[in-house]
């Protein structure tokens, strides 16, 4: 059995590491909202090396690290957020109506609404090859940049999907094309590693109980 001072150590060390995690997620936070990075695993480096810690010991999950800025928003940016959130939201319906004909889904942090500046605004959609979207996208005169993203489903499966992203006024798009066959399985999501949540246009504008705008936003070449 265990000594109280083993005990003690155990107790101390374990809360010594949960207030690194802590001062980890609050920096991540702050470097996600003032800098615009998006990726979790880089906020989560930089707000170590910066805090002068090891950057691979008691790095917090990123579900940790979304909270905190979910956190950081309200504390800070309150008023812009309930903007920002709405802006990206009806860029999120009219592209979503632009893509009809592609039965697309909006995912990611503009249907979870912990959103920064940075966000972009990203689709799931169906196509039998990935050429469907890029000739719908130049039939338009829409500017594209195309690339791929690695995805990760259950039991470690993964996936690259490709991906075409263009600006829709200030926004950026992305949009992810899958095979007709493999739409219906949601990947997993980054931060929480559970199936990714989903949002046809109709749940959109049910959440956001606001009618879609008119006119469809201009679009612009990617910066």
């Amino acid at each position: 059995m265990p000594s109280k001072a083993t005990l003690a150590h155990a107790s101390k060390t374990g809360a010594r590491a949960e207030a690194q995690r802590q001062r980890i997620s609050a920096e991540a936070a702050r470097i996600m909202c003032e800098e615009g990075v998006r990726d979790f695993q880089t906020a989560k480096r930089k707000a170590a090396n910066r805090l002068n810690l090891p950057d691979g010991k008691n790095l917090p999950a990123n579900q940790e690290v979304e909270s905190a800025l979910h956190e950081y928003l309200q504390l800070f940016h309150a008023e812009r957020l309930s903007g920002t959130l709405a802006e990206l939201r009806t860029v999120a319906i009219e592209a979503m109506r632009f893509f009809a004909a592609f039965d697309p889904r909006l995912v990611g942090s503009v249907l979870s609404g912990v959103v920064t500046a940075e966000s972009v605004v990203q689709l799931h959609v169906c196509a039998d090859t990935p050429e469907e979207i890029g000739l719908w996208l130049q039939d338009h005169n829409i500017p594209y940049e195309e690339t791929d993203r690695r995805i990760r489903y259950g039991g470690e499966r993964y996936d690259t999907r490709p991906v075409y992203r263009f600006n829709a006024d200030a926004t950026a798009v992305e949009v992810y094309v899958f095979e007709p066959q493999s739409v219906r399985e949601p990947p997993l999501s980054p931060v929480d590693g559970k199936r990714m949540r989903r949002a046809t246009i109709r749940e959109l504008e049910a959440i956001t109980k606001s009618p879609a705008p008119a006119s469809f936003p201009e679009f612009n070449a990617p910066d």
